[in-house]
This record gives structure tokens, C-alpha cells and sequence, in this order.
């Protein structure tokens, strides 16, 4: 009897989740983080974590799972294949957590993945095509994400001090509590992507024109993403994510919006059992 495995991996932990070949979950664990972009070995270790407490009591050897990993990181070729020659599953695929991410969601219907959170990634699916865009980095991508509405708030209480835009009650406040502009590039050179997005909940609730002016630039940018990949199509939309909430309020419409159908282990799960069975 073949078993799969799904796994969703990312920056903050990993989950996975074991089933028989009629869809049973029979397990499901979890570990640490799962960056292969990063440390493909810390992934491995921590893959592995999830997948003995999801197989705990099942049975089930690792050696048989057919897998499908969902990863941060997971278009990066090198790193896919030195974390595959780590691991000791039967058959393995690994894509980016962005694939399993909108499968799960949309299961197999047409429609689009809007995932915005800390980051942001895209998908859009098309007969059993799915075909994943964005999600860069909140350096160079990410667009509408909050590691990215974060950052556009510091740079725009700096270029307020210097005069380049008008200074509001929320850019003073960023701007004192920080001691001033130089604060603000000391706290930048050490930033992680997760504290910049911890300021995106004061532009979202606050009124401040700063604030209305940035999530407002934000919100056009995904409409114009989504608009790109409709098409001209009128695929279904689904919003997940720490912000998908947000801007699925503001952008309801021309297109409809349907609610996820699953989550990313969900959807790694499917595209195992999709593989050609073991010889």
C-alpha cells in the first residue's frame, strides 16, 4: 500500500502531514524552520522532526513515503537537490511553498492565490497548471506585504524630516521613537523582514494620511498584479495570509473572491498522491 507525505516549510517552521492512498490522514507533526534559501541543513533536520512525529505510531516507514515539499526556497535548483540527497524518502518533489500554497487553497479549480502576510507570493492555476510569480524578497518583491508597508513607512519619515513629503502625527511618532533619521538606519541595517512588518498594523488602523496614502498605493499595486494574471479572464481570487483579509475588503471585485479551501500541507498531500505510483 503506497503512503504520501506533504510538507509546508517556511522561515518560521515546518509542518507535515502522512496519508494512505484513499486520502486518510493517519499523522501529522511538526518542526522548525524550513528555509532551504538559508540553511539546507537546519531544513532537513527539522523536516525530518515532522515527518517522525507524523509517522509516530503509524507504522510507517519514512523509506516508503511518496513526498511532495512545499518550501521556502524551493525554486532554488542547488539547494532542491542537495536537501533531496538528505533525505530518505522513496520519491520526492520539491517546489516552492507558493505551489502548495495555492493548490491547497484552490484545490483543483482555476483561480488565483493571493498570499500576503510578513511577505507576499502569487499563483495562478489553469487546467493542472500552476504557475507561481513574486514572492522576491522584501528587498527587490513582496509587493503589498508587510515587511514591505512596513519599510515604506520608515523611508517615508525620513524623506518627511528632509522635507520631500508632508510630515504627519504617525511619521513623527516613527521618527521619535526611534531618536530621529539616524535611528531609523540603525534599526534598518539590523532589521529583519518581521520587524518592519510589525509596524504594518499602524498603517492598516490608523487614519493618519501617511498611512491611508501607503496602503493605498499598496492595494492599486495588487490590483494590477491581479489584473495581470486574470488575463482578461474573471478567475475566482483567494486571499491568505496575516493581510489577505485587508485587501480582499478593498479589492472585491470585478472578480470574485472564494475562501481557501486548504492549507499548504493540504495541497503538498494532493500533489503526492498526483505522482505516478512506485514500480
Amino acid at each position: 500500500m503506497a503512503f504520501f507525505l506533504g510538507i509546508d516549510g517556511g522561515g518560521t517552521g515546518c509542518r507535515a502531514a502522512v496519508a494512505d492512498a484513499g486520502g486518510h490522514v493517519l499523522g501529522r507533526g511538526t518542526g522548525g524552520p524550513a528555509n532551504i534559501n538559508t540553511d539546507v541543513e537546519r531544513a532537513a533536520a527539522n523536516i525530518m522532526t515532522a515527518v517522525e512525529t507524523a509517522l509516530h505510531g503509524t507504522g510507517v516507514d519514512a523509506a516508503s513515503l511518496v513526498a511532495t515539499l512545499g518550501l521556502a526556497g524551493g525554486t532554488m535548483r542547488a539547494a532542491s537537490e542537495r536537501l533531496a540527497g538528505m533525505l530518505p524518502f522513496a520519491r520526492i518533489r520539491i517546489v516552492n511553498d507558493g505551489i502548495t500554497t495555492a493548490r491547497g487553497a484552490l484545490g483543483s479549480r482555476d483561480g488565483i492565490l493571493a498570499a500576503i502576510g510578513t511577505g507576499s507570493v502569487f499563483a495562478v492555476q489553469r487546467g493542472d497548471q500552476v504557475r507561481q510569480v513574486g514572492g522576491r524578497g522584501f528587498l527587490l518583491g513582496d509587493e503589498g506585504s508587510g515587511a514591505v508597508l512596513g519599510r515604506t513607512l520608515m523611508a517615508d519619515a525620513m524623506r518627511a524630516e528632509d522635507g520631500f513629503l508632508p510630515m504627519t502625527p504617525l511619521l513623527r511618532e516613527i521618527l521619535d521613537e526611534h531618536g530621529g533619521v539616524e535611528g531609523i538606519i540603525a534599526f534598518g541595517n539590523r532589521a529583519r523582514p518581521v520587524d518592519f512588518a510589525n509596524l504594518a498594523p499602524r498603517i492598516l488602523s490608523s487614519h493618519d494620511p501617511a498611512a491611508r496614502r501607503i496602503f493605498e498605493a499598496a492595494v492599486e499595486q495588487i490590483r494590477q498584479i491581479l489584473t495581470t494574471l486574470q488575463a482578461g479572464d474573471m478567475l475566482p481570487v483567494v486571499f491568505v495570509g496575516g493581510l489577505g483579509r485587508h485587501y480582499a475588503s478593498r479589492l472585491n471585485g470585478p472578480w470574485p473572491l472564494h475562501d481557501a479551501l486548504g492549507s499548504s500541507v493540504d495541497g503538498a498531500l494532493a500533489m503526492a498522491r498526483q505522482m505516478a505510483p512506485l514500480a
